[in-house]
């Protein structure tokens, strides 16, 4: 069995790229971005909204379609958020960086 011998005076390969561009490219070939953005727009959630809504979501809200579920334990807060879906979204979108969420359906 042959091993490889590492020469330390054999010149670098020209074809190096940095390895943020690397990795937004395999993101990108297996389609794994959209998740991706899906799951920090998930985590975004608290902070985006802060400890006194988040407190009152009821469990992890989810994404199907372009659509975040949310499931809110107060009445109250629901409809008052329904008011505001518009800002919650592009609040949400901008945290991403990116256009993930469509709309939102508190429940």
């Amino acid at each position: 069995m042959e091993y490889f011998k590492w020469n330390k005076h054999a010149p670098r390969k020209n074809g190096a790229r940095p390895l943020g561009d690397v990795i937004d490219e395999l993101l990108n070939v297996y389609k794994l971005r959209g998740k991706l953005n899906e799951t920090q727009i998930v985590d975004a959630w608290p902070k985006v909204m802060g400890a006194a809504i988040a407190n009152r979501t009821a469990s992890t809200p989810f994404i199907r379609n372009q659509i975040l579920y949310v499931k809110l334990t107060s009445a109250p807060l629901r409809q008052q958020l329904s008011m505001h879906k518009s800002n919650i979204i592009s609040m949400l979108n901008e945290s991403v960086g990116a256009e993930v969420i469509r709309d939102v359906i508190f429940q």
